[in-house]
């Protein structure tokens, strides 16, 4: 009876530590990445936890941590084999215009959100006086073409902008649309963009 009832509290401390995890990702990644000190996370969540039993908590910290690296790595290996078949096209000399009004283009892409109106196209296929919000002229469009597979493939955008996040590549817009990801960046970035694309896709 007293050891059940000492592995109903050690379930009990093991359920609270992932609650408690789940709303801090920074420790989820750095939990993922085995970059942490269990021994000083685990008296940080005692300490939160108000219980006074480390080794329990060091312990579902180390499962914890073991399950997140193997789903980590599951997951990349779908997402790499997922760009490794898809391509990437580039486009240059691309607008990105925010208005209040709905304006006439003909091949830009337009997206509507309340009060607004996001539009990305060509320079020459906007009319030439509007009245913007935000203007991003010049910028450059990464567009990877996927398979159909990227609709059901958790991961990859999160992937992508955190490949591109650690290369300080600034993101103006950042669009998922079926098979298509397009990816608008400032043109002093696009070099850089394209190689760290191109290495992982196709």
């Amino acid at each position: 009876m007293r050891y059940l009832l000492h592995l109903y509290f050690i379930m009990i401390i093991a359920r609270n530590v992932r609650d408690y995890l789940r709303n801090k990702p920074y420790l989820l990644e750095a939990l993922e990445k085995n970059i942490v000190n269990l021994s000083e996370l685990s008296r940080q969540i005692q300490k939160e936890l108000k219980t006074d039993n480390t080794n329990a908590i060091k312990a579902a910290l180390r499962r914890f941590s073991e399950e997140l690296q193997k789903h980590k790595q599951k997951r990349e290996e779908k997402v790499l084999a997922l760009l490794k078949r898809s391509r990437i096209a580039v486009y240059e000399r691309k607008s990105v215009i925010i208005t209040s009004k709905e304006i006439q283009s003909k091949n830009s892409m337009k997206v509507d959100l309340p009060g607004k109106y996001v539009y990305l196209a060509d320079k020459a296929d906007l009319p030439e006086h509007i009245n913007t919000l935000v203007k991003h002229e010049n910028c450059t469009m990464i567009v990877i073409n996927s398979p159909k597979e990227l609709e059901v493939t958790p991961g990859v955008l999160a992937f992508l902008t955190t490949l591109l996040a650690e290369q300080n590549v600034n993101l103006i817009e950042f669009i998922s649309c079926w098979t298509e990801t397009i990816i608008v960046i400032e043109k002093k970035d696009s070099l850089k963009t394209y190689e760290v694309i191109s290495n992982i896709v196709g």
